[in-house]
């Protein structure tokens, strides 16, 4: 028997590992924090090798039965979310004032939130399909209701989420929602002022900053907790809050005094926190400069660019929403790690698909790889069969 991988996406996967190993060595040998850069490399590999076997599981499974998988993942994940609220320190250590992992020995961390995106994603595709199904003729009334049904399947976990806090992982939650919701079916009438919300809310509150800082200040930023004043804070004036924005600061830094061509592999003189996590682009930036940092913006281009060229044979609305979901994730993903990086966006804990250090958040992404292998399978332009010798 032999298997026939679709080798674009297989060849961008070993190039995005190669640069993920490569510049967490670099990160972590550049850190007097760290005294063992091999073994994040190892760890690392691990679960690249972790995430390619659920990529080829997942990819085996009928995408149609993927809902009963995320029926159980979504209850037994929401279980862990609750249970990080009353875990002891012991097996949940808030790591930046943020309670979000389970530190287990001999592996490390294990962070649930990550895992409630496979299950979100499918869940909200089938509740959309199936209501489409059972209400064929559209009104603004069936609209409302499956807007209702979805947000009863999101709210839940977003809440105990954002108790964590952890409102980078909510705005994943949501930036994968609203392309299903367009291809949903649902009035124009609706959807148009329900996006119109966060941009109108976004504007009133830019608007109040500028011309009415005092009361942005005593009104509003104050609601925020400690943590959350401190990164928009930050965000706002890196260089004038030294403490609360030192990691935005240093990002800047380095990204700035890698220049064009970067001060070469391992030349990381700018101390960035979690610069092997969250800010590895600014340690990429920093190493190989402008030029290079474009080409690791190209290659995770070419990713998503190959997943559109898959989602453009779909033959079912299911299979269209996932698709979306997973395209517009993982493209907002990139947007506001490499925009919180470079100071353009407030620092939010986002991961850089692929590339970032930790377990989590590589075997949750190439789950959805291995949806888009299913659906793929489903189209008929296989990523993964085998067919005799």
């Amino acid at each position: 028997m032999k298997i026939k991988i679709d080798s674009k996406i297989i060849t961008i996967l070993v190039v995005l590992c190669a640069i993920s190993c490569a510049f967490i060595y670099t990160a972590v040998d550049g850190s007097s924090q760290y005294d063992n850069p091999k073994g994040f490399v190892i760890k690392q590999l691990v679960f690249y090798v972790l995430g390619i076997v659920l990529m080829i599981v997942i990819a085996q499974t009928d995408v149609s039965k993927l809902k009963t998988i995320a029926w159980g993942m979504y209850i037994a994940i929401f279980i862990a979310l609750l249970f990080l609220i009353v875990a002891p320190e012991s097996i949940a250590k808030p790591v930046n004032e943020a309670k979000s992992w389970y530190q287990i020995p001999f592996i490390g961390t294990f962070q649930p939130s990550e895992f409630m995106k496979f299950a979100i994603l499918i869940l909200t595709a089938h509740i959309i399909v199936k209501h489409n199904d059972k209400y064929p003729v559209k009104s603004i009334k069936m609209d409302f209701l499956l807007i209702g049904k979805i947000l009863l399947l999101v709210l839940p976990p977003t809440l105990v989420v954002y108790k964590q806090p952890d409102t980078g992982m909510i705005m994943l939650y949501f930036a994968m929602i609203f392309p299903m919701l367009f291809f949903s079916k649902i009035s124009k009438k609706i959807l148009l002022p329900i996006l119109a919300i966060p941009v109108t809310i976004i504007s009133v509150i830019a608007y109040i900053y500028i011309f009415m800082n005092d009361f942005f200040q005593d009104n509003i930023l104050s609601k925020l907790s400690p943590h959350q004043q401190s990164r928009i804070r930050g965000w706002l004036d890196p260089f004038s809050y030294g403490d609360s924005a030192y990691q935005t600061k240093q990002g800047i830094l380095a990204i700035g005094s890698g220049k064009e061509l970067g001060k070469g592999f391992g030349g990381n003189d700018v101390y960035t926190p979690e610069k092997h996590t969250d800010f590895i682009f600014a340690n990429i930036a920093e190493e190989i400069g402008f030029i290079g940092a474009s080409f690791v913006l190209i290659i995770l281009f070419l990713l998503i660019f190959r997943f559109v060229q898959i989602s453009l044979s779909n033959k079912s609305q299911f299979t269209t929403l996932l698709t979306a979901g997973i395209i517009s994730l993982l493209a907002f993903q990139i947007f506001q790690n490499v925009g919180m990086t470079m100071g353009v966006l407030p620092v939010t804990g986002v991961t850089l698909p692929f590339l970032s250090y930790g377990g989590s958040s590589l075997l949750s992404n190439m789950m959805l790889i291995g949806i888009m292998a299913a659906i793929q399978n489903e189209n008929g332009d296989y990523m993964f069969t085998t067919k005799d010798d």
